[in-house]
């Protein structure tokens, strides 16, 4: 079964975007984000001294520009191949209008100084660039037609646990950007409780979207595991039954993550990696739901 060149391209956009999000994620944890304080260039050159918070906030910047490229290559690829389904080209376009929107919001950030909302609305659109990218490397790839979808009688039960889980997946990774924007990862500095208590005063807008965090997180955990066990126990095919289990190991490890993060005080790399893993969960989801939709027996 031959491989296309354009299914190729998204898997490789989506591993690209996951490095992203990851390098992102230590510029912020690094207190890199304002080391270039023009855009887009980094005090007025494309090749700055690479030390201390220049190296990562440039390195970011450099990842960001060729995965643009890239992903060019992968529409031309798309059209040149033409995919079995005409709306995946159309998707592509939007992909690229998001990332071309996301690099203009990126230096907005640093223009203006990182507003809260822009910062926010820019980690948003990488993650929403994310699912895109991930759900044409799934309905491109040579298994789509191979009857890599669940049974008839369980399918819609996944498909509605695999969309509840990824949904609130995405909306979570959304409060937490706002945490991480809005300097309120430490508005509760301790845990499990916050500030002494297991519910605390919400008086403070940074406790009361810190606290927001937390409990939408343990909403989150119970929904994908809820997710994993119809897929592990009915999803039928051996490969949504492992998407059904890494699903869940990685929200168990995202949860005891967020308490790391919080135990030792925003350090860069639970903070980092705590990023990561919201992005590949939220990508093991989005396979997990698209595979719903795929055809149950080979054409």
């Amino acid at each position: 079964m031959t491989t296309p060149q354009h299914h190729r391209a998204f898997f490789i956009t989506t591993i690209w975007t996951l490095g992203l999000l990851f390098l992102g994620s230590i510029v912020h944890a690094t207190d890199s984000s304002l080391a270039c304080p023009d855009w887009p260039t980094c005090f007025g050159t494309m090749v700055p001294e690479m030390t201390g918070g220049v190296f990562w906030e440039h390195l970011h910047r450099l990842v960001a520009g060729g995965l643009i490229l890239f992903f060019c290559g992968a529409i031309y690829l798309t059209w040149k191949e033409k995919p079995t389904y005409p709306w995946v080209m159309t998707a592509a376009w939007v992909g690229l209008g998001l990332l071309l929107v996301q690099a203009v919001f990126g230096g907005v950030t640093v223009l203006f100084l990182l507003p809260d909302a822009i910062s926010t609305s820019h980690l948003g659109l990488a993650f929403l660039f994310l699912i895109l990218a991930t759900v044409l490397a799934v309905v491109t790839s040579p298994t789509w037609e191979g009857g890599a979808g669940p049974p008839a009688e369980t399918g819609p039960t996944l498909r509605k646990a695999a969309l509840a889980a990824t949904a609130l997946t995405f909306t979570q990774s959304l409060v937490g950007a706002a945490v991480r924007h809005t300097d309120a990862g430490m508005a509760c500095p301790d845990v499990p409780l916050c500030l002494g208590a297991w519910i605390p005063p919400l008086t403070n807008q940074f406790v009361a979207l810190h606290f927001s965090h937390r409990v939408l997180g343990l909403v989150v955990l119970g929904t994908v595991l809820w997710a994993g066990h119809v897929a592990f126990w009915h999803g039928g095919k051996a490969k949504l039954r492992k998407l059904g289990l890494a699903a869940s190991f990685l929200v168990v490890g995202q949860v005891l993550l967020g308490f790391l993060s919080v135990y030792f005080r925003l350090a860069p790399v639970p903070v980092s990696v705590h990023t990561l893993l919201a992005a590949t969960l939220l990508t093991v989801l989005v396979v997990l739901a698209t595979l719903t939709w795929a055809p149950k027996e080979p054409s």
